[in-house]
């Protein structure tokens, strides 16, 4: 069986009946690379399995531009030292953008904009707008009452050991506006004492300013574990996956499930774990600029041999994507004429995968597209594409139509 009919069914009947609410999510640090449109793939294919199959389903998509600026490599010289560790929703975009934040750039104009060729038409949420409209207040106050129970999580699930007193929360400095620079010190129950200190990390320095603020509305955040299993609640996600690195035994994906059950008080979602999409066998990175930037491979591959990519392989294999190597893309591009021909009925050459028809019909971007037809539909090979290109005399379009 295709692998995300396999997850579809296996979540239905978990959810015994229940709508499924898929989620993904990605932090903005920089230029976003393919490697991280693996998720939303596979939570796109989740999601149409699981309609195909008859049940109520929605797929969001949240950005998590209250998350702090870590990366140095994409700021000017001149704004590192303004910027590091302040909200990326409140980072100014890079000069000659007009887009309002350095969030909105990489990943609304950029990264998202890949989604309509791929077919992802996931329900889009910013985080910045969340915390905000005061969304996330009752897991603040929550997760501040039972700082002691998620401080005991963090030590017997992963043996992180927080220091007496340590509260799950970051305040945006009324200073500086950083948030990656500070800490809670004191909670009332309805308002934190907190310090912007100028050693708590080695990327960004603190104001040194000292203080008590609210912690609702937009003026704090809540750690990466407990602003994950806030989600979940807030937006009832029945299924998330993640990258291998969060999923390993007592990582992230392990401390935010005991949070959500133990702090917010229900069920963590079905896991998904998905492995990493390599370069030259090392690992793509967002903030380290490591991988081909996702909004420059949709506009050079076809959106259904793109989308090939991601869904021939189940989410637990890792594979090597280098288009920097000349027959990378070409082979691609015959890969997937290959599994339409066989979809087809027509012989091909060499083994095929066991689930050839319906790897061919998830890589389709229009989910009502008739799939007999567009297998049937007639492609011209692409290295003779090629070599008609180089011709000087020869009509490309004239040539294929007439082919």
């Amino acid at each position: 069986m295709f692998w995300a009919d396999e997850i579809a069914a296996r979540a239905a009947e978990l959810a015994e009946g229940s709508p499924q609410v898929i989620n993904d999510s990605k932090t903005p640090s920089g230029t976003v690379h393919v490697g991280s449109l693996r998720g939303p793939v596979i939570s796109d294919e989740i999601y149409r399995a699981l309609r195909r199959a008859g049940h109520e389903a929605t797929f969001r998509y949240g950005v998590d531009d209250l998350d702090p600026m870590d990366s140095q490599a994409l700021l000017t010289p001149d704004a590192v030292d303004r910027y590091m560790g302040v909200p990326l929703a409140h980072v100014p975009a890079p000069p000659g953008s007009d887009a309002p934040s350095y969030a909105r750039y990489f990943v609304g104009e950029l990264f998202l904009g890949t989604f309509e060729s791929l077919g992802l038409d996931p329900e889009i949420y910013w985080m910045s707008e969340v915390y905000a409209a005061g969304d996330m207040d009752r897991y603040i106050r929550a997760a501040l009452d039972g700082g002691e129970t998620i401080r005991t999580i963090y030590r017997e699930v992963s043996h992180v050991d927080k220091e007496p007193g340590w509260l799950p929360l970051s305040v945006i400095c009324s200073n500086c506006g950083r948030i990656g620079t500070t800490i809670a010190t004191d909670w009332d129950g309805e308002t934190v004492a907190f310090e912007c200190r100028p050693d708590l990390v080695t990327w960004a320095s603190g104001c040194g300013t000292a203080g008590r603020a609210s912690p609702f509305a937009g003026a704090a955040k809540l750690p990466f574990n407990v602003d994950w299993a806030a989600k979940w609640s807030l937006f009832a996600i029945t299924i998330e996956g993640c990258g291998k690195d969060l999923a390993t035994a007592g990582g992230s994906r392990d401390r935010s499930d005991a949070i959500a059950r133990q702090v917010f008080g229900r069920e963590p979602p079905l896991n998904i774990p998905h492995e990493f999409i390599n370069v030259g066998g090392r690992k793509m990175s967002t903030s380290r600029g490591r991988g081909v930037p996702a909004h420059e491979i949709a506009q050079v591959m076809p959106p259904d041999e793109l989308r090939l990519l991601f869904v021939r392989h189940r989410p637990n294999v890792a594979f090597d994507f280098d288009p920097d190597q000349t027959d990378v893309i070409p082979r691609q591009v015959d890969e997937f004429d290959r599994l339409a021909a066989a979809t087809a009925g027509r012989s091909v050459r060499g083994e095929l995968p066991a689930d050839a028809e319906r790897i061919f019909a998830a890589s389709l971007v229009d989910p009502a597209a008739d799939v007999a037809v567009e297998a049937a539909a007639f492609r011209p090979a692409f290295a003779h594409l090629a070599l008609l290109a180089q011709l000087p005399d020869v009509d490309l379009p004239e040539r294929a139509a007439a082919e």
